[in-house]
């Protein structure tokens, strides 16, 4: 008996340890967070936007973060900028008002 493979079975290895990745407990992993939509596109491309931080190294996910961060924001802001007709103006109270 010999303990050489043969040839065929040589290669067959090779291809398989090629074809299959190694483990690297390193390696950036997604860590399937479910994401329910919205129903506000700009907030939901937002959240579609942290999926990109699953394929990313740990330093490169401030940069996702921060672009997320900055959509909610802006998606917010534009709550409070909408036109529409201008609302009724504030009473004014007798108590504030100056003594000429």
């Amino acid at each position: 008996m010999t303990d050489s493979v043969p040839e065929g079975r040589a290669a067959e290895a090779e291809e398989a340890a090629a074809v299959e990745p190694e483990y690297d407990p390193a390696a950036p992993a997604a860590l399937n967070v479910p994401r329910t939509p919205t129903g506000n596109a700009e907030v939901d491309a937002g959240l579609d936007r942290l999926a990109d931080a699953d394929h990313l190294a740990t330093d490169g996910h401030l940069e996702v973060y921060e672009d997320v961060h900055r959509g909610l924001r802006d998606a917010l802001t534009a709550l409070d900028t909408r036109p529409g007709p201008p609302g009724p103006p504030a009473p004014v109270s007798p108590y504030h008002q100056s003594r000429s």
